[in-house]
């Protein structure tokens, strides 16, 4: 495997994809700077060594975490970046800061979402805002939940970008006794792919409590693939074509999927059954106090698959249950006779 990373690390948030991302990076011998938002919770990981509020079981010697709320700081201190923040609220952090402390960083995405408001992959916001360099960024995908990193049981982890050497160099940075990683060029499909299936899993809990069975999950779950497959053919064909099309076949693509569809660690599905439970948007986002990125995504992929063409029954199930208050043992009826 290629060399990793070289040069200080830094992560930006601190909720349990942001925590379980530098326990694998401290556990692989890194020292880390990481910005946290409030400074309470900095205090406490710099006192007792462990978040306060997400995935508490993880314990960090000594030393090997520097915490600070003060971003600037991580910016000028770090070569690289993990940036891990919720894309709600991913522009207001990173427009905190003069955009040119951005330009030069090496930026890994933790991030499964578009931005709202201008409906962007962040790679694509960054380079349209702040000019930063395609060629710094990678996508870090999976199929990967945070709850069985804590508890080192064998993950997988995907890195995508377009520089190659720099890609590989994350890949391996992250690859330990229970992280098992891979790395491609496919920088927006992967972090396509890791939109829609939140979405899709949104709509899985949906399913789940408006008391569909597994007959009807699996079904559901095979006609979101192929709804998503040709959403991300599409985009290529359209948007990026290069001289051969990705592999979709894969763990990054339809393995995510599945797993964010069937596990009970999935924010986006325990969100989709509260939703189906009769739960407003509002009621459900504070019983879990955490961001569901496929409420969020469900709304910014309607103009992305209408500038495309794309008609995506799916996505705009979904889409109606949370924007549009449709109710959601009806739309689903409606959505029954589409699928095969």
């Amino acid at each position: 495997m290629s060399a990793a990373l070289t040069g200080n690390i830094g992560i930006i948030g601190n909720g349990s994809w942001g925590t379980a991302l530098a326990k694998i990076l401290t556990d692989n011998g890194y020292v880390i700077h990481w910005w946290l938002r409030n400074e309470a919770a900095v205090e406490h990981l710099r006192t007792r060594h462990h978040n306060p509020h997400y995935l508490t079981s993880v314990s960090f010697a000594p030393g090997t975490v520097l915490p600070t709320n003060d971003l600037s700081a991580v910016l000028a201190a770090c070569d690289t970046l993990v940036f891990a923040v919720p894309s709600a609220f991913a522009a207001e952090v990173l427009e905190s800061v003069p955009a040119a402390a951005w330009r030069d960083k090496r930026l890994l995405s933790a991030i499964k979402g578009i931005l709202p408001g201008s409906n962007l992959l962040l790679n694509d916001y960054l380079d349209r805002q702040f000019q930063c360099n395609p060629a710094n960024y990678v996508a870090i995908t999976g199929p990967c939940h945070a709850e069985e990193v804590a508890s080192e049981r064998l993950s997988y982890l995907t890195f995508s970008g377009l520089d190659d050497t720099l890609t590989a160099a994350a890949a391996a940075a992250f690859a330990n006794a229970y992280i098992n990683t891979t790395f491609n060029h496919d920088i927006w499909g992967a972090q396509f792919a890791a939109v829609l299936k939140n979405i899709y899993a949104v709509g899985a809990g949906m399913a789940h409590a408006l008391d569909y069975g597994d007959n009807f999950l699996s079904v559901y779950i095979t006609n979101c693939y192929r709804e998503m497959y040709r959403f991300l053919r599409t985009h290529f064909d359209q948007v990026h074509p290069s001289d051969a099309c990705p592999d979709f076949h894969t763990s990054a693509y339809l393995g995510d999927l599945l797993v964010t569809c069937y596990s009970l660690h999935s924010r986006n599905r325990t969100f989709g059954t509260m939703i189906g439970k009769g739960y407003s948007v509002r009621a459900a986002t504070l019983e879990m106090s955490m961001v569901a990125e496929g409420y969020y995504a469900a709304r910014g992929m309607q103009p992305v698959a209408a500038a495309l063409g794309l008609g995506m029954p799916i996505a705009d199930t979904v889409y109606r249950i949370l924007w549009e208050q449709h109710p959601a043992a009806e739309t689903f009826r409606g959505l029954e006779k589409m699928l095969s």
